[in-house]
Order: C-alpha cells, then sequence, then structure tokens
C-alpha cells in the first residue's frame, strides 16, 4: 500500500516538473496551496483537495512495576487524504500509508460523502468519519498541543465509526447528532448501534480571546460486561493572546459499574502567537515570523482512564504531562515530552517521546 502511494507522488511530480500549459473546457482554475493542495473552479462549483501527514516518533516508555522497558523510533501515522466537491455533494477519503506497533497501513480513517444544499447550518455526513464527542478527540492529531491525547479521551471517547450524522454550524455555535455502529467494522456492524451528539457555544469569541462551552453525550449498545454504556462529557476551554487553557470531564455508566475522570490543560506560546480557534475546535500554532514559535504545555488528569501511553493498565490512577514545541512553519512542528502515571493500586510508569510532524 505504501509503494503504491509513493509511486502516485513519484508520478504527480515528475508531471508536475515538466513544462506546459493547463487547459479547461468549462470555468477558470484556481490553484491553492494554502494547505495542502487544492484545486477549484473558479465559480467554486467542484473541487480536488490533496494533503496528508507524516509524524515520526521516538518513544521511551517504561514501568518497573508491570515489567515495560521499550525503546522505539517509528512512525506513528502517516497519511494521506483526498477531498473536495462536486455541486451540493462533498467527499473525503484518507488511509494510512503506516503506522506504528506492527501495522501494515492501508487503514481506512475517513471514507464518507456528505450533502451540503442545506448551507452551514445543516449537512448530511454518510460514511466512516469521527462521532461529534469530545474537544481533544475532533482536535485533529496534528493539532493537539500534546504530543498524545490524554488517558481520559483514549478511554471514553469512540473515535471513527461507520454511521450518518447531521451537523451544522454558526458564527459561534456547532452541533452534530448520529447514528453509528457501536463496534467498529466488521461483518455485523449494525448489530450494536450507537447514537452519539455534542454541541458547543462560544460567548466569546474575538481576535484576543475566546471562551468555549461544550457537552457530549453517546449511548451505546454491547455485548461484554454491559448491556449498554452511557457516557456524556462536558467541555471548558478558552484562549487569551498567547495563553490558552482546556478541559474536559467524563462519566460512563457500564451496567453496574460507574466510572468518571477529568484533565486539565494549559498551554503558553511563549513567541506571542495564538492558538486559532474554529468550528468548535482548536488548531495548531502558525509562526508569525521565519523564527517560528515555542509552546510550553502542562497537564494533569485524574480518575479511570487509558493508561497504556506509561505502561500502565485501564484503571483508576493520575498522570501528569510536561511538552515543548516548536512550529517551524506552518507545516514543521518538532516536539517532546514527558508523560508520567501511577495508578491507585500504586504502580507507576512513565514515557519519553519526541516526534517531527510534517502536515500539508
Amino acid at each position: 500500500m505504501a509503494k503504491k502511494y509513493l509511486s502516485l507522488m513519484l508520478a504527480v511530480s515528475a508531471v508536475s516538473a515538466q513544462a506546459g500549459t493547463v487547459t479547461t473546457d468549462g470555468e477558470d482554475l484556481v490553484i491553492n496551496t494554502e494547505s495542502g493542495i487544492e484545486v477549484k473552479t473558479s465559480d467554486d462549483l467542484a473541487s480536488f483537495q490533496l494533503g496528508g501527514r507524516i509524524q515520526w516518533d521516538y518513544d521511551a516508555t517504561q514501568s518497573d512495576d508491570n515489567g515495560v522497558d521499550t525503546k522505539d523510533f517509528d512512525v506513528r501515522r502517516a497519511r494521506l487524504y483526498v477531498k473536495g466537491h462536486y455541486g451540493d455533494w462533498a467527499y473525503k477519503t484518507q488511509f494510512n500509508v503506516a503506522e506504528s506497533e506492527g501495522a501494515d497501513g492501508g487503514d481506512v480513517e475517513d471514507l464518507y460523502i456528505r450533502y451540503l444544499g442545506f448551507g452551514s447550518v445543516a449537512s448530511v455526513t454518510i460514511g466512516k468519519q469521527k462521532e461529534p464527542f469530545g474537544l481533544e478527540e475532533l482536535t485533529s492529531s496534528k493539532d493537539i498541543s500534546a504530543l498524545e491525547r490524554s488517558a481520559m479521551t483514549e478511554r471514553y471517547a469512540p473515535g471513527r465509526s461507520g454511521g450518518i450524522q447531521l451537523s451544522g454550524k454558526g458564527s459561534n455555535w456547532t452541533y452534530g447528532i448520529g447514528y453509528f455502529e457501536a463496534d467498529g467494522d466488521g461483518s455485523n456492524d449494525f448489530n450494536n448501534t450507537a447514537i452519539t451528539a455534542r454541541g458547543t457555544f462560544a460567548p466569546i469569541q474575538t481576535n484576543d480571546a475566546v471562551v468555549h462551552l461544550g457537552a457530549g453525550y453517546t449511548t451505546r449498545e454491547a455485548d461484554v460486561q454491559a448491556d449498554e454504556i452511557d457516557t456524556y462529557n462536558l467541555e471548558l476551554a478558552g484562549r487569551m493572546g498567547p495563553f490558552h487553557a482546556q478541559a474536559e470531564y467524563f462519566d460512563s455508566e457500564e451496567g453496574q459499574l460507574d466510572v468518571d475522570g477529568y484533565y486539565v490543560q494549559l498551554g503558553w506560546v511563549i513567541t506571542g502567537e495564538s492558538r486559532p480557534y474554529k468550528a468548535g475546535v482548536f488548531k495548531r500554532v502558525k509562526p508569525s515570523s521565519p523564527r517560528g514559535a515555542w509552546e510550553v504545555i502542562a497537564r494533569f488528569e485524574e480518575g479511570d482512564g487509558k493508561y497504556s501511553d506509561v505502561g500502565l493498565a485501564t484503571t483508576d490512577g493520575e498522570q501528569t504531562t510536561l511538552g515543548v514545541n516548536y512550529y517551524a512553519n506552518k507545516n514543521v512542528r518538532l516536539g517532546m515530552s514527558y508523560m508520567d502515571g501511577e495508578q491507585a493500586s500504586g504502580e507507576s510508569g512513565d514515557e519519553v517521546r519526541a516526534r517531527f510532524q510534517y502536515a500539508f
């Protein structure tokens, strides 16, 4: 799969290197390289965009209590996407070219068709997509300030699933509600189903400041431990100049089991830039000078979470993360983080991670 994508990219590069003339039978074409490579007609009837990301990570995880002592230098994510629209219909396909932990690549991330005919206040998406749940989960992996998402998000947020979703947005609000498969891909996807919804509101949204409020809920049929799992979360986030903060609380009822957890994250862009905010999520920092931008972050979380990043089990515990990021330009980011976790039963573990990221 990776060789096929590499061959495609080489072919595109070879064609683009030759002199020639581009002509069309219809409207003039507009080429935009601000985010990936986008080609669209001047009347905006149709568009085509190619983009992706590569994340190379060094990861050292140690937990003496659990006998974990690993060091790895591997591709964390390598993805290519194609998206576009014609008239009121849009699409997106995104695939992993390769991924760490022994995966061969070729896995589908996004694969959906979207109807845009109702305008921004309502769109209908059919296919594999992210369920509308969780601020950190819905923030792209290339844009999150910490290199890895919190143990709480890993534990409670459902991620991507096949299904149908109605969503919309205004100047300072968003919503999404959908009906999804509950057990992931397989031959019996909709034997167990889920209903998931999220809404956000930004009572303050200016160039200098943002206050973000959000809430999500998912109810899921299950076969193991409980017939039904009900989970909700609350979001609070903000930005004031170069400072940004976000927090989420999760609570889940899984049969007779009731578990919860939270995280709080603080960040400071030392070079003065602000972290962008759009449509209910935050984006990565964009440097305002050729010297790049520096950011430091700290995160604390506590509760029932998935602490596998530090070699611990999914159980009650706490974890602290410290990180620093250097944004060389809008495409390149270098980051380093240290995570330290401890479970209520006394086991502990830590992780050192460094990342080189190129996103286009």
